[in-house]
C-alpha cells in the first residue's frame, strides 16, 4: 500500500492516548516498533518495519509491506470518533 508520509503521521497524531501501547500489546511488539512504523527512528529498542520512503511532495510516498498496524490505528481512530460524537 502507498500513502504519503504526512498522511501516515496525521493518522499517528490522531490516535488517542495509549493507542501505541495498545497496538504494541495486541501485536506482541515493542511500542518503539509501532512508532517506527509511523516514521520514528527508535531502532535501539524497536524493530525495523516494512516501510519504504521515496522522497517527494507531502513528505514523500511511503510504501507499506504490511498494513496491520495502519488498519488497527484507523480502527481505533474510527471507534474513538464514534464514541465522542
Amino acid at each position: 500500500m502507498n500513502i504519503t508520509f504526512n498522511e501516515l503521521r496525521k493518522i499517528k497524531d490522531n490516535l488517542p492516548a495509549g493507542s501505541i501501547r495498545n497496538i504494541a500489546d495486541r501485536l506482541n511488539v515493542t511500542e518503539d516498533t509501532v512508532r517506527n512504523y509511523f516514521g520514528g527512528s527508535h531502532y535501539k529498542s524497536g524493530d525495523c518495519v516494512g516501510m519504504h520512503v521515496e522522497q517527494g511532495p507531502d513528505g514523500g510516498i511511503v510504501s507499506l509491506d504490511d498494513t496491520t498496524i495502519l488498519d488497527m490505528a484507523q480502527s481505533i481512530i474510527n471507534l474513538h470518533e464514534h464514541q465522542t460524537n
